[in-house]
């Protein structure tokens, strides 16, 4: 049986830390971590200040231990590769996180969730005002 997840989590503050070559780099290693786990990843996404994830993972692997292990990996990584996210921020990640497994909807609608979170509400409004 494989479970299937949705995750997201913050950067510390919520600051917009996550473009250029750290979003790149942190896009790597969500996929370096979830290949060594025999984890799948459907969907990921890289926001400035956020990411959203969909993955898939064995039945032995709680939510909280599947989202702990990207954020710990991550963040240290990180915090070593690019050393203006130690000067910016205590800590790279918030330590809260939103973890939800797909049985709550089916697999395609988070899907098309996390394909579309780019589109923001705000900003299509925002230029049907301009």
């Amino acid at each position: 049986m494989i479970y299937t997840l949705r995750l997201a989590w913050c950067a510390k503050y919520r600051r917009p830390v996550l473009d250029g070559l750290v979003a790149a780099r942190l896009d790597e290693l969500i996929r370096q971590k979830a290949e060594e786990r025999g984890w799948e990843i459907v969907s990921l996404e890289v926001m400035p200040d956020h990411v959203r994830l969909f993955v898939k993972h064995d039945p032995k692997s709680s939510a909280s231990y599947v989202a702990n292990q990207f954020k710990g990996f991550t963040s240290r990584s990180l915090r070593e590769e690019f050393p203006h996210l130690r000067s910016k921020l205590p800590t790279l990640w918030s330590s809260s996180y939103f973890a939800e497994t797909v049985g709550v909807m089916n697999a395609e609608t988070v899907q098309r969730y996390v394909d579309t979170q780019r589109e923001l509400p705000w900003k299509k409004a925002k230029g049907k005002h301009s």
